[in-house]
Order: C-alpha cells, then structure tokens, then sequence
C-alpha cells in the first residue's frame, strides 16, 4: 500500500488572502494526486488575528466537498476556546481534536483552553493520531495513541520556530522510532502579517525506523508502507506498564 501526502509549506498573510489561498493550494494538491492533504496550525489567522469559526467551517466543507476522495488535515483554528485541529473528508468534518499541551510561552493559556483527550481518526485506509506542535514533547500522548488507538500514522501540526527547528525535527523523529509509527510534521513556513513576522520550521516525514521520506518538490511526498520491514526491536510487542515508582535514598 502506498499514500501520496501533500504538506503546505504555507505562508500566513492577512484573513482575506489566507482563505482566498486554501482552495487555490487545495486545488493543486489534489492535482498532484495527493491522498491525504495536511495544512500547520493556526495557518488562516496566526495568534493574532480573527476570523468567524462558521465561516472557516464553510470553507473547509467547500473544499473537501470538491474532492470527496482525499483527506484534509485543516491545521488548526480558534473555537470555542479552543486551538481546534479538524479532519475532513466529502465536506464532512471526520475528527476535531482540540490542542492539550498548550504552549505557555507563547501566551496560549490566556488565549485557549487546553483540549481533554487525545483523538484518532480512521481515514484513507490508515488509523491517524492527531498531534499539535506543543503536544510532540509528550511521549504519553503518541503512544497512548499507538498503543490504544492502534496508530500506525501520526500527524503533527506546528507554529514552531525556525531557530528550534533542530528540536521539532528530533522530536518527530523520536516519536516515529519508539512507536514503529510514520509520521508526519507540518509546520507555517512564515507569517508576513505586520505585527506578527515570523519563520517557521521545515516539514518533515519519518518512516517507523525514523528515516526520513525525501520529496522532490518540498510538498509532496511518497509513504510507500509495504517496502518497510518490521523494526529490530517492535516497541508494541511486550509492552507493559508499571505503576510502582522507587524512589531512594
């Protein structure tokens, strides 16, 4: 089995150009035979701007609805509160997750409220654990999703730096490794908005022996599933928890 996966390297601009931009991005993913389509968090209003929840609702259902066939990850965007990560399909949303690990650094605990559980969607022929820049520093939670949910792709959205992108890469390099899992990480490649410039890390996938999948147009790459054997040592299999901590003196 083979996945062809789009990943924007997209630039955030004011509102209006931003929605303007998805369908037009969305439109040449699809004609580049994509499967599943993923855009970063946050990507149609940064951190400071706004937008009317309905009407990005609106959109991502036109969008989806004119290609019923492929997979959107829609990033993320402000709900109720919430940096809602959503996945759709056939102008249906399939699965929202609402970020858990929010990042205070950044101010994200006085904007949002952090999300209560973890989220897997079954889409395209694979079971997909939704993560959400922040949340890739969390072992537990890529691993209560592979484990329980029985992931074997995660996705990973991001508004993460440039200068830490040695850290987001590492990151879901290691979540790839202790899970056999493939992942995939896209992140903002800028903000141009005045008042909130930014640079952003690069995109990235990992097979489940955490070699990176190269592509040759920097959005679009090939996660053919049958060419990787099993790991050395399965990370799934013998697992068990243990719930007593010795601490000494």
């Amino acid at each position: 089995m083979e996945m062809r996966v789009y990943l924007s390297r997209w630039v955030c601009m004011e509102v209006e150009t931003n929605l303007a931009r998805l369908a037009a991005e969305a439109a040449e993913a699809c004609a580049a035979g994509a499967q599943l389509v993923v855009f970063p968090e946050s990507f149609l209003h940064g951190y400071t701007r706004q937008v009317d929840p309905e009407r990005v609702r609106a959109c991502f259902a036109g969008v989806s609805g004119r290609a019923p066939e492929v997979v959107f990850v829609f990033g993320s965007f402000s709900e109720q509160r919430r940096n809602r990560m959503t996945v759709w399909q056939g102008g249906r949303e399939l699965a929202r997750y609402d970020k858990v690990h929010l990042f205070a650094p950044n101010g994200e605990c006085e904007l949002w409220e952090e999300g209560d559980r973890y989220v897997a969607v079954r889409a395209a022929g694979h079971t997909m654990g939704l993560l959400n820049c922040n949340d890739v520093r969390f072992p537990e939670q890529a691993r209560a999703l592979c484990l329980q949910a029985h992931c074997d792709l995660l996705v990973a959205v991001a508004w993460w730096p440039w200068r830490r992108d040695h850290v987001w890469r590492t990151l879901l390099r290691a979540r790839a490794i202790e899970n056999a899992a493939w992942v995939v990480g896209c992140c903002v490649a800028a903000s141009e908005y005045p008042g909130e410039l930014f640079a952003g890390a690069g995109n990235y996938v990992f097979d489940p022996h955490g070699e990176p999948v190269r592509t040759g147009d920097d959005r679009v790459y090939e996660l053919v599933f049958w060419r990787i054997g099993p790991p050395v040592v399965d990370p799934r299999v013998g697992w068990r928890e243990i719930s007593r901590l010795e601490i000494l003196p």
